[in-house]
């Protein structure tokens, strides 16, 4: 059990005794205000709590005040939050209009990853941090004049150079990620801090979260945690995963505030938030009708919903499975379900939790106002266009901001990178880059064909080989 401070944010409790807050992010063009304002309503109507926008130019930061005028004027007094990569200046002016704003150590005053070494001295590391700490000066000072918090928002796929060199592409470094930023924080006496680790990865997810909680324990500070698992795709698959990471950690008592990132409508996305947050509290000591033996979980329920069977199983299945108690998962449902759903509930919560490989793993994310292209129409045609295929991992993603970093461990990916345009990747590195959209599925499969292809067969899953 993790016991947070309370904060304010805006009007909003957080931490504490509060509940726990459900939130989404838009996916509208910040500077199109009309459209964003009604989907910030749809969001809060849905029960969201607190809105984040995409921040990523001044222009944008400035329609952020026109937005929250336009909300409140609604009616609506719901927390906004600017989500702010690479320039710190933007994020200090958007400190001045929104309730919190939401930077990345990755790439806040670190340049964007390039995944190379960069070895450092134990002095010229202090000294980089030295600079982190001139650079974060003014956004301090910004948010303590106008009470506008901050989350320290880590993502797996855009840890700096820096970190990666000295501690990996790992939870240890998400989480000294975060606790560089802390202490610098902390050292100005500011302490409206939320915080989060979030990967495409649960398993990764729940590690880093854990990791940062104790680190956190371990020097004084009891900061809220943001619960997430971004990228988490859509349907079944992103239900899963995001309720067997969040549901993991809200089961052992931490987190305060979550949002599921599924690549629909972001107003979709609440409902599924606030069912893994009630799942969760009922499930803290257990599921229940629940039992393990012969190293094979066995879950007991009379559930008519697909969608509830599916959230409730991966959540009341996620320390289990994580922690390994369990290596193998059974589902009793009765005959209220086809025994084809009740498979392939089991398959995706198997797969989540990394224990069994069935089905291609398809990373995609939720949308923003920096996507480049109609994802939700890609994804489904990605999915369609290598479902021959298992055991495959393939990214899809809106744009570069943490595409390449988050598709880090994929064999594919497929992004966003400019109005219509698409990138293929091979792992790391663009194979074929600025394609049209119309061309890029047929670009894709011609690689993993030519993959196929070159690699020796006894290199090749079988689950692969078609």
């Amino acid at each position: 059990m993790y016991r947070s401070n309370q904060i304010n944010i805006g009007s909003l409790s957080l931490g504490g005794d509060a509940p726990i807050r459900l939130q989404s992010m838009t996916n509208t063009d910040t500077l199109d205000v009309k459209s964003s304002v009604a989907q910030v309503i749809r969001i809060i109507e849905a029960g969201g709590d607190m809105v984040r926008l995409t921040t990523q130019g001044m222009k944008e930061a400035e329609a952020l005040a026109i937005i929250k005028k336009e909300v409140w004027k609604a009616g609506f007094d719901t927390p906004l939050i600017a989500d702010v990569h690479f320039n710190p200046e933007i994020a200090e002016f958007a400190a001045g209009i929104v309730a919190k704003v939401r930077i990345n150590p990755g790439n806040y005053v670190d340049k964007r990853a390039t995944f190379q070494s960069v070895e450092l001295s134990d002095k010229e590391y202090e000294e980089e941090l030295e600079r982190i700490h001139r650079r974060l000066l003014p956004l301090i000072n910004k948010c303590i004049a106008y009470g506008t918090a901050i989350r320290i928002g880590v993502n797996h796929g855009s840890l700096s150079d820096r970190i990666m060199t000295r501690y990996g592409n790992t939870p240890e470094g998400m989480a000294v990620s975060a606790m560089e930023f802390i202490r610098i924080m902390a050292t100005e006496n500011f302490h409206k801090l939320v915080l989060s680790m979030k990967s495409s990865n649960s398993l990764i997810m729940i590690e880093a979260s854990k990791l940062l909680v104790r680190m956190m324990q371990d020097e004084g500070y009891a900061y809220p945690l943001h619960l997430g698992v971004t990228e988490a795709g859509e349907g079944e698959d992103g239900r899963i995963r995001s309720a067997l990471g969040i549901g993991a950690l809200l089961r052992q008592g931490i987190g305060d505030t979550i949002r599921v990132s599924l690549s629909e409508p972001p107003e979709a996305e609440i409902p599924v938030a606030r069912m893994i947050t009630s799942l969760a509290r009922i499930s803290k000591t257990g599921p229940d009708k629940s039992s393990i033996s012969n190293h094979t979980l066995h879950l007991s329920y009379n559930i008519n919903d697909p969608e509830e069977l599916t959230i409730k199983a991966a959540v009341d299945s996620s320390i289990e499975l994580v922690e390994r108690r369990a290596a193998e998962l059974e589902i009793d449902n009765g005959i209220n379900l086809p025994a084809e759903k009740i498979q392939s509930i089991k398959d995706g919560i198997l797969q989540a939790a990394r224990i069994k490989i069935t089905r291609n793993d398809y990373i995609s994310c939720p949308t923003c106002g920096r996507t480049k292209y109609d994802l939700a129409t890609a994804v489904e045609k990605v999915k369609k266009a290598t479902s021959h295929l298992k055991g495959l991992k393939i990214a899809i993603m809106g744009c570069i901001v943490n595409g390449p970093g988050e598709m880090a461990d994929a064999d594919y990916g497929y992004i966003g990178s400019a109005n219509g345009k698409v990138n293929i990747y091979k792992g790391r590195e663009p194979v074929f880059q600025n394609i049209p959209e119309n061309e890029a599925i047929d670009k894709l499969l011609q690689l993993i064909e030519e993959d196929r292809q070159d690699a020796p067969l006894n290199q090749i899953p079988n689950e692969v080989k078609g």
